[in-house]
């Protein structure tokens, strides 16, 4: 019989960094390096550029919380999302985002990387996400863009071309160059 207290949203607003209560755990996560984070920050300026054009959702950052409710999950904490719920004011947003980033870090890569990030996309569905967009800078396929609808034939962004995350940001489109800048 396990003694294990489970850790609630509100011990999430306790741990320093970024973290996502999983599974009744807070996992935390490690910072990342240059180039990863260079390419989150590129995509949050450009979603932030959107909503000031058009007013249609709001554009987030790196390390903001997502309150979700599914049976293993109940947060995420995506590199760069855009969201269309209320505002929470100082607390973690209430919702999944409808679009949300998920960029490699240096780990992440190999057979366990692959099987948790697919398992991440299975549960950002779950929780109402309607595009999760896996960026690899090291590979040659920049850009996976998953949808809800079709979770598993993602749509590929290379170098030289233009990624969107429709449904989820209708008319906003992103140079996948500019991951690289």
């Amino acid at each position: 019989m396990s003694t294990k207290v489970k850790a609630t949203i509100e011990d999430l607003y306790e741990e320093p960094g970024k973290a996502e209560l999983i599974d009744g755990e807070i996992q935390k996560f490690m910072p990342t390096g240059d180039r990863p984070a260079r390419a989150s920050g590129a995509i949050y300026v450009s979603l932030y550029l959107y909503e000031r054009q058009t007013g249609l959702g709001r554009a987030y950052p790196d390390n903001t919380g997502f309150i979700v409710d599914l049976p293993n999950r109940e947060s995420f904490s995506p590199d760069a999302a855009w969201f269309v719920g209320e505002p929470s004011g100082m607390k973690f947003l209430d919702g999944a985002p409808a679009f949300a980033v998920e960029v490699r870090s240096e780990h992440d890569y190999g057979a366990k990387a692959e099987r948790e990030m697919a398992e991440k996309r299975r549960d950002y569905f779950a929780a109402g996400t309607l595009v999760v967009w896996d960026v690899d800078l090291l590979g040659e396929e920049i850009i996976k863009a998953y949808k809800a609808d079709t979770p598993e034939r993602p749509v590929i962004f290379k170098r030289g071309e233009t990624a969107n995350a429709e449904p989820a940001v209708p008319g906003w489109q992103m140079p996948v160059d500019d991951l690289f800048r």
